[in-house]
């Protein structure tokens, strides 16, 4: 899940912890009429200006359980100064369809993150609601701070001899982690794949983080429970042993053979050894690298601005307009444009930014542009710093006339150009859109996206840039009243875009409404900062994926400087 973590240069200023969401359910409805309900829980959280609810993200859904125990985590940002409210819904999965409305409701809850990380133990249990005259059960919401580990375990286990539960058949065995919390309650954090019909399963090698394992200590309990799978979602238990991350480290040897033991059959026969064993075959660490491993390494950033000169943004003289030239205030472009580019501003060095414009007439001869130079200079669109690009757009302002329509694939591709020539690693491409409203050429910005990520595979080039594959991301802020429910498909965070039958091969979109952000008191500073933060969010997830689908590692941090005439600080 992406977190912004130490990619915010705001962090200084406005302190967070990043805090780790896990969720259970309790007597849930029973919506289905021949067997329990496929519980999936959706996590909103509520904007700073409108109070308006974003889905945040869901959760994996289970078949067939009134008691679910989630795998899927939530990370946010914990902020001590802050009310962060959020609302939890659950429903039951009736379909393959991402529509929530397709899907039968089982209650809703409200909390701030502080009562969560404020509970005893930081777990907080609450009655669900929402539905008139029913009991919908409860929601038990978890929160653990997590460590700074970056370390990924990968292990392959199998079992020996375990019980026979089937009638018919033998067993359909799983496993399933859980690492131990401070109050000795455990929290799931991993669920094998079933091997069907077999006492002596062999797992496939699976990979998971060091934190997600034991938070960092070396020596915290991990339970691990042996299941037999059915169809019905009442699995019978097998049996159970505990382990801990310093014993798994010593990889395979006699230490990691574990007796499966089930304490009932344990109290009950005499004559009971156990219900098999459980052996690891593999365990291996390796480092995960991170964002700032690259940006320590050199790595650049480089942010290109493309701005809606289209005609239903306003006159730019009128006040009404989003483009007004208030003398004495930003305007909601020139807002959002500073508040994003005045972060990632830092991870370029030379500080020059292309700033485009599309959706308007040129002079001289009023040809229509979806892709001119802010600057007037269109062998040189570069701009010096945020304030350059500040200063040409309120040129263009004055001296290009709004006209349409909505395109966005022609400035796309202008960056998927510079980005499929810098493939090494050593730079990255964002592209920020700043729009007011519906796109006109959806069909082919589908494709340049689509195509961004295929001609990594495919190692060509052609006419229409692939932007999926390249070393890029596209940040859309929609600022305006207008509903922009193409934004979202663009998005990709649910669903990834296609076109002509290829899917996105990572999500390289984000999108954010620029009035989610909006402060009624008029004190735009904190809100500009949270909507640089969300924009910038899926940015380090979104750059780590291509590094690592290219096998791209960090180069060396280079030594620290040492000022002509110092001797170097040599270490004994």
């Amino acid at each position: 899940m992406a977190s912004i973590g130490d990619f915010d240069p705001l962090h200084a200023n406005i302190p967070a912890t990043k805090v780790e969401i896990t969720i259970s359910g309790r007597n849930l409805l029973d919506r289905d009429t021949f067997s329990k309900s496929d519980p999936i829980c959706v996590l909103y959280l509520q904007g700073i200006g409108n109070k308006e609810w974003r889905e945040y993200g869901r959760t994996e859904s289970i078949d067939n359980t009134l008691n679910p125990d989630f795998v899927r985590k939530f990370l946010l940002d914990y902020f001590f100064e802050e009310r962060q409210n959020l609302r939890f819904d659950l429903y039951d999965v009736d379909s393959k369809s991402s529509n929530l409305s397709e899907h039968d409701f089982l209650g809703q809850a409200f909390c701030t993150l502080g009562e969560i990380v404020g509970s005893q133990g930081s777990r907080l249990e609450k009655p669900l609601v929402g539905i008139p005259g029913k009991k919908c059960g409860a929601i038990i919401l978890t929160a653990e701070e997590l460590s700074n580990c970056h370390d990924v375990v990968v292990m392959q286990l199998c079992a020996n001899k375990l019980d026979k539960k089937d009638f018919f058949g033998k067993s359909d065995p799983f496993l399933v982690f859980y690492r131990s919390n401070e109050d000795g309650t455990f929290t799931i954090c991993h669920k094998t794949e079933v091997v069907k019909n077999t006492l002596n399963p062999v797992w496939q090698a699976f990979t998971i983080p060091v934190r997600a394992l034991c938070n960092g200590d070396f020596d915290r309990t991990i339970k691990v429970e042996v299941y037999d799978w059915d169809r019905d979602g009442s699995h019978d238990f097998i049996g159970e042993f505990t382990t801990n991350y310093r014993e798994l480290s010593r990889g395979q040897s006699h230490f990691n053979v574990y007796e499966v033991l089930n304490p009932k059959k344990k109290a009950k026969k005499k004559k009971y050894i156990n219900s098999g064993t459980v052996t690891l075959l593999s365990f291996a660490v390796q480092t995960e690298c991170t964002f700032l491993d690259y940006i320590r390494g050199g790595t650049q950033i480089n942010f290109t601005v493309a701005i809606d000169f289209t005609a239903s943004n306003g006159h730019p003289a009128q006040p009404t307009s989003l483009h007004y030239m208030n003398p004495y205030q930003l305007n909601t472009y020139a807002m959002a444009l500073k508040a994003v580019g005045e972060i990632i501003q830092d991870y370029d060095s030379d500080k020059m930014f292309p700033a485009l414009g599309f959706g308007a007439k040129l002079p001289p001869d009023g040809r229509i542009s979806h892709e001119f130079a802010l600057n007037g200079n269109p062998h040189n669109p570069y701009c010096q710093g945020i304030e350059g690009v500040m200063e040409a757009y309120y040129r263009s302002l004055k001296s290009v006339q709004l006209y349409g329509p909505t395109n966005f694939a022609p400035v796309i591709n202008h960056v998927a150009r510079y980005a499929a020539s810098v493939k090494d690693g050593s730079q990255y491409f964002v592209l920020l859109i700043l729009t007011d409203g519906v796109i006109s050429d959806m069909a082919q910005t589908k494709e340049s996206i689509v195509n961004i990520l295929h001609l990594q595979r495919k190692e060509i080039c052609h006419h229409n840039l692939l932007a999926a594959c390249l070393p890029m991301s596209i940040i859309i802020v929609g600022v305006g009243p207008a509903e922009f429910d193409a934004m979202e498909e663009l998005d990709g965070d649910e669903i990834r875009i296609s076109s002509r039958g290829r899917y996105a091969e990572r999500d390289i979109v984000q999108f954010v409404p620029f009035r989610d952000y909006v402060d009624r008191t008029g004190n735009h500073v904190l809100s500009m900062a949270r909507l640089a933060k969300d924009v910038l969010a899926e940015i380090p997830e979104q750059f780590l994926s291509y590094m690592k689908s290219r096998g791209i590692k960090p180069s060396p941090a280079p030594p620290p400087y040492t000022p002509p005439g110092y001797p170097l600080q040599t270490q004994l």
